[in-house]
């Protein structure tokens, strides 16, 4: 904590002899500001001080982006948003989305409507038959 002090109080002294106009400026208006929220760390060991997990898990975004330009209609894009959604929904739940998505589609004709959450990523359990192949 001490250097985190000496940190706030040296870019305060700093800040006060730059311009407003600045680029350091402001960056150093935006931190400040935000003080409380960037040492929030050092209450809580959980939080990360960058957001480079959150980026990662929205690069297949970022990357895809162009090519769900031409997904051909606004229902489609829907489509394909749903279909990420439950995509990224059986990744965070530690399953492999390919072998889930597989099964479900092979099951669900069959499968009563009254037990469909059973079929949702974090219910789903790998059928016997695909664990022993695998």
């Amino acid at each position: 904590m001490p250097l985190l002090t000496e940190l706030e109080s040296w870019m305060r002294v700093e800040r006060a002899r730059l311009s407003r106009h600045a680029e350091t400026a402001k960056a150093m208006d935006y931190m400040l500001k935000r003080w409380p929220a960037f040492t929030r760390f050092l209450d809580d060991g959980r939080i990360c001080l960058t957001n480079n997990a959150a980026e990662r898990a929205l690069r297949g975004i970022a990357l895809g982006r162009r090519a769900w330009l031409f997904a051909g209609s606004d229902r489609g894009g829907e489509r394909a948003a749903a279909m990420y959604t439950l995509i990224a929904t059986a990744k965070l739940n530690g399953i492999d989305p390919q072998a889930w998505l597989a099964d479900v589609l092979r099951r669900i004709a069959d499968h009563p409507a009254s037990r469909l959450a059973e079929l949702l990523p974090w219910h789903w359990k790998k059928p016997a038959h695909q664990a022993v192949a695998a």
